[in-house]
């Protein structure tokens, strides 16, 4: 039965409630899942040595040459993010295969979205 055409307000009876499993990729049990795995990195082989931020600079040149006319890096967010990944691929390569920063023993990385 509808809860809105009986007039439930309570939200406690309304529906059931529903546990994501950890397959469903961002929902809070992947989430812990994967704090948990960064965390057992940390205990195998101690606190990190390197932490960087890249950012994502919506004026790179391969991002202003593919924007049609009168389009702006807003309104192709497949766009940003497809450069965005290109160019973090190619610094995960240079830290992990060609250590230029030394031996890479692990390696973690988390990928925020901002507005």
């Amino acid at each position: 039965m509808d809860s809105v055409s009986i007039g439930e307000t309570e939200g406690g009876k309304i529906g059931h409630r529903i546990y994501l499993p950890a397959s469903f990729i961002g929902g809070p049990r992947d989430m812990k899942h994967r704090y948990i795995d960064a965390m057992a990195l940390v205990q195998k082989y101690g606190k990190p040595d390197l932490f960087l931020t890249m950012t994502c600079n919506t004026m790179w040149k391969e991002i202003q040459e593919n924007l049609k006319y009168k389009e702006q890096a807003q309104d192709r967010p497949d766009l940003v993010s497809r450069v965005f990944r290109a160019k973090l691929k190619m610094l995960k390569s240079e830290i992990t295969k060609k250590q230029i920063f030394g031996p890479v023993i692990a390696c973690v990385y988390v990928i925020e979205f901002q507005k």
